[in-house]
């Protein structure tokens, strides 16, 4: 199993990079070429919606990404480090969230999803995880 880690700040500019070193790896790999355009835009849209996330929150941890490749898979993970909770009121009860961010993370989620036939999201108080797999040829 040979694992590529790739870390950066979270800004918009970087995305860019990580959807290149995304491709490239995935091609030797052995995903289909077909499928290597879907490979960049997935990993675009996880890197920029945790890029935003880590913004949002005020977050100066990096970014992660995994790309590992698997027997007859590769996979890629994108990691944050924004925290998911429920925000509550002092008396307990669940405040309503922000309508706005909820509907730019759930867009960006659905597009994910559109791109990627085997996706898992995975979120808790120390950030989420964006873990995509596609077979590979080899």
């Amino acid at each position: 199993m040979a694992t590529v880690e790739l870390r950066f700040s979270a800004l918009p500019e970087h995305v860019r990079t990580a959807r290149l070193v995304a491709a490239a790896v995935a091609r030797r790999a052995g995903v289909d070429e077909a499928v290597l355009d879907e490979v960049r835009l997935a990993v675009g849209e996880a890197c920029t919606r945790a890029v935003g996330l880590h913004q949002a929150a005020g977050i100066t941890a990096p970014v992660r990404v995994a790309l590992v490749e698997e027997e007859k898979q590769f996979s890629i993970e994108v990691g944050d480090e924004a925290p998911r909770t429920v925000p509550t009121a002092a008396d307990g009860r669940p405040l309503p969230e922000d309508p706005e961010a909820e509907g730019e993370d759930e867009m960006g989620l659905a597009v994910i999803s559109g791109l990627v036939d085997d996706v898992e999201v995975s979120s808790s108080e120390s950030g989420g995880l964006i873990r995509m797999n596609w077979p590979t040829t080899s």
